[in-house]
């Protein structure tokens, strides 16, 4: 037999390229199975609009809030005003009863009721009203009215507080809406940018084609419906065109076509979508709340089937959204930011509803 051959040792350098080779399939191996996937353009249309509508969200409970401490602010100033004319009642009250202790003083000594009602804390003299007994004829009714108008004066400023302190509340309340929008809307601009303008132009192209769709599947549903009409036995007439108040709603509501969503706007230049209702019906000489929650409860609720042009439609479970109806399954709304006001299918949206102020 040969001598076996004696492998020798690899050397330092050799070494060092197989510990690097490894280490770097390793890193190969961990890349790969880490890697974030690419979204599609149909995920990133799914969040952008997930944002939007969760911003529209926000802002009509922005609305609401803006709408309570608008109310709040003028209930203040009248409690203001009532304590500023309390307190100079008060004054004048404690000027004539200084007067008539001048002149007790003058002839026989300060009544001690008198004496009281002017210490420093009459507060104390309200809580002892057994010392009216103390003082005969007009300066008793003097001393009467002085305690009546300082129980009502205390009243007042507690009102005042009160009022004061729950706008502080909801000023807190409206900030946090305001920043949970501006966070939301930024955060759907920001994967919107992520796009080239080929991406986005598709996605816009998505939109159009799902309004179109919708259309369609309106106008078929109207088809046959017509048709059915027709038939002996039933009754279903066409609904009539817009008259009076429900004309003026819709023509307020084209003239508005093409102006851009501004969330929290009521006009004249952008509105957002309660914003845009509300104004209209202004035009009618109708008072509508603020949110569309609230408008939801302003009126009569209407039948799908018995819908009439200047009629209030409403959208998605927790009614964030409304539009007004224009006739032939459509409405005019304000849609969400960056947006324009649009005519737009009702069935493009989950439809909640429609109310006839």
């Amino acid at each position: 037999m040969g001598k076996r051959r004696k492998l020798s040792p690899p050397s330092r350098a050799r070494l060092a390229a197989l510990t690097t080779a490894v280490a770097g399939g390793a890193v190969l191996a961990s890349g790969t199975a880490h890697a974030e996937p690419t979204p599609t353009l149909a995920s990133v249309k799914e969040q952008v609009d997930r944002l939007n509508e969760e911003a529209e969200q926000s802002i009509e409970r922005y609305n609401g809030f803006q709408a309570k401490q608008q109310k709040l602010q003028g209930e203040a100033s009248r409690i203001q005003e009532k304590v500023a004319r309390g307190q100079e009642a008060m004054n004048e009250l404690r000027t004539r009863l200084g007067a008539v202790a001048a002149d007790q003083y003058r002839s026989n000594g300060m009544d001690p009721g008198i004496q009281l009602m002017l210490d420093s804390d009459p507060a104390a003299y309200l809580e002892r009203a057994s010392v009216q007994n103390q003082v005969a004829g007009s300066q008793a009714n003097l001393l009467k009215q002085a305690q009546d108008e300082q129980r009502k004066l205390d009243q007042d400023r507690a009102e005042a507080a009160a009022t004061l302190a729950e706008l502080d509340t909801v000023g807190a309340s409206l900030g946090a809406q305001k920043s949970q929008i501006q966070t939301k809307l930024a955060q759907a601009q920001t994967m919107l940018n992520k796009l080239s303008a080929a991406e986005r132009a598709k996605i816009n192209a998505q939109e159009s084609a799902d309004k179109a769709k919708a259309a369609a599947q309106q106008a078929a549903a109207a088809d046959r419906a017509s048709r059915s009409a027709e038939r002996p036995g039933t009754n279903t007439p066409a609904p009539p065109a817009a008259g009076g108040r429900a004309a003026a709603i819709v023509q307020f509501a084209y003239a508005q076509l093409g102006k851009p969503y501004g969330w929290s706007m009521t006009g004249p230049n952008s509105f957002d979508c309660s914003g845009l209702t509300g104004a209209a019906y202004r035009a009618a000489d109708i008072k509508l709340p603020r949110m569309s929650q609230d408008q939801w409860n302003a009126g009569t609720r209407i039948a799908r089937g018995d819908l009439q042009p200047g009629d209030l439609v409403f959208f998605y479970n927790d009614l964030h959204h409304v539009g007004i109806y224009i006739g032939d399954g459509k409405m005019i709304h304000a849609p969400r930011t960056g947006k324009n006001i649009e005519v737009l299918p009702i069935g493009v949206m989950p439809y909640m509803g429609a109310v006839r102020p």
